[in-house]
């Protein structure tokens, strides 16, 4: 669960708390498997009300990590074309080496065995977070976070883009700026843009003027709309305005204030709220009309964003062959 190299003392049980209601919620819908350090074992069962008291199982696989964000340590499973489920690792590196990551560089090849898939390696460097891809051949990347000489300085973008359309099973890249250092990150796709479904992405808009965000996510919205996918359609984008206000308990500069950052379950859609009124029911009835078939469920995960990140940031889905 939590590690202290981000939070305080003060702020983990907060962070666990987050993490617990997380699993809770999915598992209402889906089997959830975690990663908990023994140490903290007996805090998780107790903080999950059990692993066996929900609709579906949650099982506790016990590793030490250095952090929480599965979704850039963990591997991203694919379907290979002989039907074989593959596990990709891509050589986490702690976002180009700005964080202890001994453990965390570990946790991709642990999933892939748990979960019996076949570890599939590359030379590239990258997190789950830097990508997001429709399932019918088309992804959209930020050239700030895997085109970054701290992550594959030796690579030219059409090396990159040759072995992720090989690993990935993409026809067409769509390339967003990002923006190099102004998180840990250096500005993760998972953060701006979303696909719902072929041909339709879900976008972020800050409207914050002294945000380095209000300018990069205006920069997103336009560059989608002139994009066409991989079948040569052009992007229907649908946006999402980040909230207003957070809680005053957390410091803005460090806060992940965004919706997109949802995690897509069987039947529903785990999305975050931060207590803005307006903005969490905009949010929401937005995703409800994107996502008409699914049951939203919006809960408040504020310690989590204070460290950087979302829901979807802490999740990784494994594909069910």
């Amino acid at each position: 669960m939590a590690n202290d190299y981000i939070w305080s003392a003060q702020q983990i049980p907060g962070v666990k708390r987050n993490l617990a209601l997380i699993a809770r919620t999915i598992a209402k819908y889906e089997p959830v498997s975690m990663l908990v350090s023994p140490d903290d074992y007996d805090e998780a069962v107790a903080l999950l009300g059990g692993l066996t008291a929900h609709p579906f199982p949650i099982t506790l696989v016990e590793f030490a990590t250095d952090d929480l964000w599965l979704r850039d340590t963990g591997p991203a499973f694919v379907q290979g074309s002989d039907g074989q489920k593959y596990a990709v690792d891509f050589n986490f590196n702690g976002w180009g080496n700005k964080q202890e990551h001994s453990q965390d560089a570990l946790v991709a090849r642990i999933i892939a065995k748990q979960s019996g898939a076949i570890r599939e390696e590359t030379d590239l460097v990258l997190e789950g977070g830097c990508f997001e891809v429709d399932g019918h051949g088309t992804a959209i990347m930020t050239k700030s976070c895997i085109l970054n000489r701290n992550r594959n300085p030796h690579l030219t973008q059409q090396e990159v883009e040759a072995e992720l359309k090989a690993l990935l099973g993409l026809r067409k890249i769509i390339w967003l700026d990002g923006v190099k250092g102004k998180d840990i990150t250096d500005a993760h796709t998972d953060f701006y843009a979303r696909f719902a479904r072929s041909g339709e992405v879900v976008v972020s808009r800050d409207n914050y003027q002294a945000s380095p965000d209000y300018a990069v996510t205006r920069d997103n919205i336009a560059r989608l709309r002139n994009s066409t996918d991989a079948d040569g359609n052009r992007l229907e984008v649908i946006i999402i305005d980040t909230p207003d206000e957070i809680d005053e308990a957390y410091e803005p500069e460090d806060f992940a204030a965004g919706y997109i950052g949802y995690y897509v379950c069987n039947n529903a859609i785990i999305m975050q709220g931060f207590g803005d009124t307006f903005a969490d029911k905009k949010a929401r009835d937005t995703l409800k009309k994107v996502f008409p078939d699914r049951i939203i469920e919006q809960i408040r995960t504020d310690a989590i964003a204070s460290g950087g990140g979302s829901i979807h940031c802490t999740t990784q889905q494994e594909t069910s062959i």
